[in-house]
This record gives structure tokens, C-alpha cells and sequence, in this order.
């Protein structure tokens, strides 16, 4: 019968690993990597300046292969299931890929617009901004209920203002359903709703302030802000999260202090027993000798 001999890993693939997992982790390759982001937006901005410009395509070019070589250590460091675990990995092998594929094709607007998503990676690399986007994905749902609040606001006030303020001002802000909503829009926004919208109708029609009052109170004010306060709560929910995470490790590390100690008053507590039991056999021995 054959013997199958179980496959030991290679020593040399895990200190390459290990190697790499270190310069993944170290403080400076973080910062090397906003720092060729940043460069990266310069180069973009400058190229708005200077089309065409051999060095700037160069320096283009330079920095994609820079986050390639970012790309594979981090593969190496992590292991393909460690990389691909994090969405933000994902988003960012999405963007170097695509850069790979559009440089050597005549799409010239996707390939641009590749690069300005780019700065993006600014996002993960930097934690204080990867919390808040974390936080307002996790918003997602209950921003839901309030976008389903905000169009039901919208649509009772677009069509109440198609009723009755359609024959006082042009067919682009009342005459349909769709303008209504357009020009409520512009009203929440503040864009001279006052001086094109407001002042014309209430000239018109005085009791049109409190339909205008009343919108930017609900629409503006109460709904802007319940977005903020459904997303700070989610930011303080990530902040507490955190802080039971550190709780939980402080208590297990108690748990394991109070462990090692009491195996070691019990060591002593077995040493002073085994020491007083050989006193005893000595006493016993002498008195016998005497």
C-alpha cells in the first residue's frame, strides 16, 4: 500500500506572506497610498490644463501600475479569501482592472472616467471617511421610509400647486405634475423660489404664503433634518459597536488574568502543602532517631 504523506506547507510561501502582510499593515504604505491618490487627482486636475501632455500620460501610467503592484501585495499579504472578504477590495480591484483593460482602447470618456473614480479610493484608504460611508450604507434602509415620506410631501404640495396656481405662473413651474415637482425641488433648495416663484403667485394669490411656509418647513427643515439624525445615529451605533468590541476583549483578558492567577495560588497553595507534609516526615523521622 502507498502511504499518503500529508502536504506540509511551504516555509518559504508563508514568510513571503508573512512579509507581506507586515508591509500591508505598516503605517507608511497607507500613507504612501493616499499620497499616490492624491498625486493621481493632481495629475487629473493638471491634465485639464495640459492635454495631452507626454509627461502627465506618462506619470498616468506610472501610477497604475503602482496600485497594481498595491493590489498584489495586498493578495499576497491577505490571501485571495482575506482580500476578497472586504467590499472596498472589491471596489478597488474593480478600478484597477478597468484601468487596465480601457488603456489600450479607444474609449476615451470611459477610460477618464476610470481614472476621476480613482480618487474614490481615497474613501477606504482613509478610516474616518470609510466609517461614515459604512455608516450611511447602513442608513440605507431607514432613509428609505423618509424618501417614501419625501415623495408623499412632494406629491400632495405638486399637485395642490397644479390646482391652483397653474394660470398665475407660466406652464414650466405649475402647468404639469412633473414641472410642480421640478419647481418644489428649486423651492427646498432655495434657488430663487422666493423672487420666481413665491412673490409672483402671492402677489396673485395672498394666501399662497402658508402653502410655501408650510413646504419649507416639512420639506426642508424637518426631512433634511431627520436624514442627519437617522445617519448620526448610525455613526454613534458603529462608535458603540466598537466600544462593547473593546469591552468584550477587555473582560476576556480579565477572565484570562483571573485564570492564570488562581492556577498559580493553587500552585502555591500545593507547594506549601507538600513542604509542610515533608516538615512533618522530617520531625517524625527525628523523633524517632531520638
Amino acid at each position: 500500500m502507498e502511504v499518503i504523506k500529508k502536504q506540509e506547507p511551504n516555509p518559504q510561501n508563508h514568510s513571503l506572506r508573512t512579509t507581506m502582510r507586515q508591509i500591508v499593515e505598516h503605517a507608511y504604505f497607507q500613507s504612501l497610498i493616499i499620497g499616490i491618490i492624491l498625486l493621481n487627482g493632481l495629475v487629473i486636475v493638471t491634465e485639464t490644463y495640459l492635454s495631452g501632455n507626454e509627461l502627465l500620460l506618462m506619470l498616468d501610467q506610472v501610477i497604475v501600475w503602482i496600485f497594481v503592484l498595491e493590489m498584489v501585495i495586498k493578495m499576497l499579504g491577505l490571501g485571495f479569501k482575506g482580500y476578497f472578504s472586504k467590499g472596498w477590495n472589491w471596489f478597488d480591484f474593480s478600478i484597477v482592472v478597468g484601468s487596465l483593460v480601457f488603456y489600450a482602447t479607444p474609449f476615451v470618456s470611459v477610460l477618464r472616467l476610470i481614472r476621476v473614480l480613482r480618487l474614490i479610493r481615497m474613501i477606504p484608504a482613509i478610516p474616518s471617511l470609510r466609517k461614515i460611508i459604512d455608516s450611511l450604507l447602513k442608513s440605507l434602509p431607514a432613509l428609505g421610509g423618509i424618501l417614501g415620506l419625501s415623495i408623499l410631501i412632494f406629491s400632495i404640495y405638486a399637485i395642490i400647486g397644479t390646482t391652483f396656481f397653474s394660470d398665475v405662473l407660466p406652464d414650466e413651474f405649475f402647468g404639469s405634475f412633473h414641472s410642480a415637482l421640478f419647481t418644489l425641488m428649486q423651492v427646498v433648495t432655495f434657488e430663487s423660489w422666493a423672487s420666481q416663484v413665491a412673490r409672483p403667485i402671492i402677489n396673485e394669490i395672498p394666501w399662497s404664503w402658508f402653502y410655501f411656509i408650510s413646504f419649507i418647513i416639512i420639506g426642508a427643515l424637518v426631512v433634511l433634518n431627520l436624514v442627519v439624525a437617522v445617519i448620526i445615529d448610525y455613526l454613534g451605533q458603529e462608535d458603540e459597536g466598537q466600544r462593547d468590541e473593546q469591552m468584550n476583549q477587555l473582560f476576556e483578558e480579565n477572565k484570562e488574568l483571573k485564570k492564570d492567577i488562581q492556577e498559580v495560588k493553587q500552585l502555591l497553595m500545593e507547594r506549601n502543602e507538600n513542604e509542610s507534609v515533608r516538615t512533618n516526615e522530617e520531625r517524625e523521622v527525628h523523633q524517632e532517631n531520638g
